[in-house]
């Protein structure tokens, strides 16, 4: 509060102005100018809660609707996006086979290469994956290299590369020389050095030695890298192909898929009694290990077994449809920045009044109420006082210890002035 020569009117214009250049919402009310400021606080803690119900129904609507499967898939071969193609699927409670988005592709090429040297020898380096991909049943092919962390999109789909392996080429043939089996089995890695195992079937084709119709099945062991014989386990030194061995127990027989049974593609079940291994020389179940281009032959005239020098590599895709995705991306940022309108914009008000008094001089009075915390009210007020005093400064010849006029006090906001 001071005493100023200044005319109300001339107070009041000061104040309004100075307040309109500090972005102050203000007017003029009777004697005073009231002035509001931090509206956007509300506007923030609206947008954070409305937010925040976007992002509940994105969340729910993603839940309901969404697809999740795996696929491994050999260099050479293709997938569709269709139930029977995946090796395993999950799915949100309202999910039909019509949600699925149409694609489909080819693993051109996987390419992997590993650290040779240093105390992270054997990280990878590269991942990656050549397909060719086409959208639709009519639509034209499209290159992609699909890497980690860079999924190949359509539409709501995203294709993401999770996994890799290798798959050995073998050719089994019967006593006959005729090929029963030629391709690339694929062989489940068992640590980072891709050491892996799984199991090499044939089901149709075959005739043994005395002509019946019989079942292989071989135990498969390979190591893209191998220490050497009499070096160690039968564990892989290195991810790369450096020194590719394929070892192999194999087994005649019965392997059950007739039976109805699911079974597990990449295990044998030895127990089954109807599944018999071959044997040696010694009695022992036949055993090898073979470098590419080398052959077991199966006694008795059973046939044979070749580890082509084609070793190809396989790669684990998931294919994830999450619908609402990019509605719960929007929530989230709007939420954060809501929120950060809420916590940091501070609402408060100020009243600059101004009013002749008995003796003439016009008692000048500014207040200020924080709708919230805020440090900065009273550097505020003090700013805004500073201001209207450089147009209204304080009389000097004024009593100092006068007190101001008793009969004008404040008014209320809002109410009536008397």
């Amino acid at each position: 509060t001071w005493r100023t020569a200044a005319a109300p009117e001339e107070v009041r214009e000061a104040a309004l102005k100075a307040l309109k250049q500090r972005r102050f919402r203000a007017h003029t009310t009777g004697d005073a100018v009231a002035a509001e400021k931090g509206y956007l606080r509300e506007a923030g803690n609206l947008l954070f809660h409305i937010a925040l119900i976007v992002m509940l129904i994105a969340f729910a609507w993603g839940q309901l609707f969404k697809t999740e499967g795996n696929k491994l898939i050999v260099e050479g071969d293709g997938f569709t996006n269709t139930l029977t193609q995946y090796d395993d699927f999950k799915s949100g409670n309202l999910f039909n086979d019509d949600n699925l988005v149409p694609f489909s592709f080819n693993l051109k090429k996987f390419t992997a290469t590993y650290e040779r040297n240093g105390p992270n020898k054997g990280t990878a380096r590269t991942f990656e994956a050549a397909i060719d991909y086409s959208v639709g049943a009519d639509g034209k092919d499209q290159h992609k290299i699909v890497r980690v962390n860079h999924p190949l999109e359509i539409d709501d789909a995203k294709v993401y590369l999770v996994s890799h392996g290798y798959a050995p080429t073998v050719t089994v043939r019967d006593g006959k020389g005729n090929v029963v089996l030629h391709q690339a089995v694929p062989l489940l890695p068992l640590d980072a050095n891709e050491t892996s195992q799984g199991a090499i079937k044939v089901f149709d084709g075959y005739k043994n030695a005395q002509g019946k119709d019989e079942q292989l099945g071989f135990s498969a062991f390979f190591v893209p890298t191998f220490a050497g014989a009499g070096k160690g386990t039968m564990f892989s030194q290195f991810p790369a192909l450096d020194f590719p061995v394929l070892a192999l127990g194999a087994y005649h027989g019965d392997l059950g898929v007739d039976a109805g049974v699911p079974q597990n593609v990449y295990q044998l079940d030895t127990k089954d009694p109807n599944l018999k291994p071959f044997k040696d020389a010694k009695g022992q179940i036949l055993k090898s290990r073979l470098l590419p281009g080398e052959t077991m032959q199966l006694p008795n005239g059973a046939g044979s077994i070749t580890f082509d020098k084609d070793i190809k590599e396989w790669a684990g895709f998931q294919v994830v449809q999450q619908p609402g995705t990019g509605w719960a991306l929007t929530g989230a940022l709007a939420a954060i920045t809501g929120l950060a309108g809420s916590l940091f914009i501070q609402r408060r008000r100020v009243w600059v009044r101004a009013v002749r008094g008995a003796d003439g001089a016009t008692v000048v009075e500014v207040a200020g109420l924080g709708r919230s915390e805020s440090a900065k009210l009273p550097e505020e007020i003090g700013d805004l006082a500073a201001l209207v005093h450089d147009k209204a400064p304080a009389q000097t010849d004024a009593d100092p210890d006068r007190e101001p006029d008793a009969d004008t006090p404040v008014p209320a906001e809002g109410a009536e002035k008397k």
